[in-house]
């Protein structure tokens, strides 16, 4: 006999919509008053995500782990030394070296849109631009100075945020010493089969996602800065470098080179279009060839998505958002697929069962 006591799904959706609303509400309020710890564990599970792979390297070359662990971290930390020590001051005068020319480049491309102006109506096609490109470049001139002041005071909290750094770091080499050990024990608080395909699903997810983004951003970062070296852009190895840290991000790669070519564009229309072709080609190259091999479109989240994840979760954790918003998204993607399908394997097994009966 079927049960007449099952209630109408219209019903259970209703009831259940406003449970995961206060659940996530209240999720929200702990994450806020918690935030700085939970920065620091994040970034430290990634962290050690990301150094896992050179430390199973020298465990294959018969390094003890912990040895390993220490000289991946004390090779990580030589290298942003070195880097903090030769690449960012030239990058940091770069930065202030386009906020200096910028003026005179919004009036190049001022110049070069009468210009155009002036062609278009010699050939009987009236085109009035100069009025509302005025108002644009000056809205883009504004908006990139305060982004500087920003981008500026951000790095050096980060960086007078000494306490948090040493933290994370500690924090890291326990994660990669222990980590399994803690993630192990969180799986056995789950059903067997569920918890090992959480384990698989979380090591695709992140690891791989996090190792395959990292590849990506510094394959472009140094096919980019190279070729606008080769090609004499202005400020190169800002725009290089700055192009191949937005491609560790979802759409930031074609976000950053737009923005890039239009800045150059302002100087020169020409060289704008020299490096949004060579850009592309580049960005093409490395997204179809490279990126689908360390990659390999995993996540399975629409283009809408992936967007809606990144603005949700820069909405709710800043930059720490960005950076683990895609992969959350495809978890809970993977995961409800997984709890759909064992549910679905119940019922069948349930019918089954009463049938026999």
């Amino acid at each position: 006999m079927k049960s007449t006591n099952k209630l109408p799904r219209w019903l259970i959706v209703g009831l259940v919509i406003p449970i995961v609303v206060l659940n996530g509400w209240l999720l929200l309020v702990v994450f806020q008053y918690f935030r700085s710890l939970i920065n620091i564990f994040v970034a430290a599970s990634l962290l050690s995500f990301i150094f896992d792979y050179p430390v199973r390297q020298l465990e294959k070359w018969k390094f003890n782990r912990a040895l390993a662990i220490l000289i991946v971290l004390l090779l990580g930390m030589l290298l942003v030394g070195i880097l903090g020590v030769t690449l960012f001051p030239i990058v940091i005068n770069q930065f202030n070296g386009l906020l200096q020319r910028l003026p005179s480049w919004i009036d190049s491309g001022s110049q070069q849109i009468k210009a155009l102006e002036t062609w278009t109506n010699e050939r009987n096609f009236p085109l009035s631009l100069s009025t509302v490109a005025t108002q644009l470049l000056g809205r883009l001139s504004s908006q990139l100075q305060q982004l500087s002041g920003q981008i500026l005071s951000g790095v050096f909290s980060a960086v007078g945020s000494v306490l948090d750094l040493i933290l994370t770091i500690v924090l890291t080499f326990y994660m990669l010493l222990h980590g399994s050990e803690l993630w192990n024990g969180l799986y056995q608080l789950l059903p067997p089969n569920l918890g090992e395909q959480l384990r698989q699903l979380v090591r695709q997810t992140f690891h791989n996602y996090f190792i395959g983004q990292a590849t990506v951003a510094a394959t472009m970062g140094l096919a980019m800065t190279v070729a606008f070296v080769i090609i004499q852009v202005p400020f190169g190895l800002l725009f290089g470098l700055g192009v191949g840290a937005m491609a560790f991000f979802p759409f930031g790669g074609a976000l950053s080179i737009a923005i890039v070519s239009s800045l150059v564009t302002l100087k020169s229309i020409w060289l704008g279009v020299r490096v949004l072709v060579v850009a592309t080609i580049i960005d093409q190259v490395v997204e179809s060839a490279i990126a689908p091999r360390l990659l390999g479109g995993f996540t399975g989240l629409n283009p809408v998505l992936v967007l809606l994840s990144l603005l949700t979760g820069a909405k709710i954790a800043g930059f720490l958002g960005l950076l683990v918003a895609v992969p959350v998204a495809s978890f809970i993607k993977s995961l409800i697929a997984i709890l759909q399908e064992q549910s679905e394997e119940t019922n069948t097994t349930t019918e089954e069962l009463a049938k026999i009966n």
